[in-house]
């Protein structure tokens, strides 16, 4: 791909039973590097049914692009605690043949918008890895301010080193 998406050529839509294959394709090596590495497929059979069980404590969706509605990546935020406030954390990932055509700044935006509905939490966070360039060019480009870098442990037991990046969705 190489032209720049229009916003009406992406839909988020809500994370369904016919996402699995979507989550097995995102566990590659290549866009787990920032998170981790690769989950087992224990591991991404149980993320999968946290994905569809979230319920109240927040959203995910696959990510599809018209004409033809092609699964190409996910976005979602759900609850968590952050420094002792309850607020709303984002993430996202997009197949690489889909990367560089401003796909995840859309697809986070459309999120955003959901979640600002919502009204629960006055804001929202994002912990992309201080390596990850284009996920932390992404919270410029949506306005989110930069709050510090800090360390975050995801998966469980592994402690990431993370750019803190909020936004006000109280608005």
């Amino acid at each position: 791909m190489s032209e720049q998406i229009k916003e009406r050529q992406i839909q988020i839509n809500i994370w369904g039973d016919t996402d699995l294959d979507l989550l097995f394709k995102i566990n590659a090596p290549e866009m787990m590097e920032h998170l981790g590495g690769s989950e087992s497929k224990e591991q991404i059979l149980k993320r999968h049914k946290r994905y569809l069980k979230l319920g109240e404590k927040g959203k995910m969706f696959s990510i599809t692009l018209s004409p033809d509605f092609e699964a190409v990546g996910s976005v979602g935020y759900w609850q968590t605690t952050w420094k002792n406030e309850s607020v709303y954390e984002i993430g996202w990932s997009i197949l690489p043949q889909f990367q560089g055509n401003g796909i995840a700044t859309i697809a986070v935006k459309l999120a955003i918008k959901e979640a600002i509905m919502e009204r629960k939490y006055k804001y929202i966070h994002a912990f992309p890895s201080i390596d990850n360039l284009a996920s932390n060019a992404i919270c410029r480009k949506l306005n989110f301010s930069f709050i510090s870098d800090c360390e975050f442990e995801y998966p469980p037991g592994n402690l990431m080193h993370c750019n803190d990046w909020r936004l006000d969705i109280s608005k």
